[in-house]
């Protein structure tokens, strides 16, 4: 979760795409529109679930965050982002 957060605040694609389940990988991510990563904090880990907020500046100034309980599968070794759905709160 950490690393992937990570790879989206230094606009690394190839490692956002590389560490996203085959099967819900879009083709194409556009990580350099700007946004600013100001912050992560995970609430929970268990299993295959981390829910987490992630604190942005986006390009115009505004700031905002995102609660996410995210999903994450084991392929070949290495955990791997599923989905995720936006948690109120």
């Amino acid at each position: 979760m950490r690393a992937r957060y990570t790879a989206y605040a230094l606009g690394n694609m190839p490692f956002v795409l590389n560490t996203w389940h085959a099967s819900t990988r879009p083709s194409h991510l556009d990580l350099n529109d700007g946004t600013r990563y100001t912050g992560l904090r995970v609430h929970t880990a268990a299993g295959e679930t981390v829910e987490f907020t992630a604190s942005l500046k986006l390009p115009g100034g505004e700031r905002y965050s995102l609660r996410e309980r995210s999903r994450f599968e084991q392929v070949g070794g290495a955990w791997v982002y599923v989905d995720g759905e936006e948690v109120e709160g």
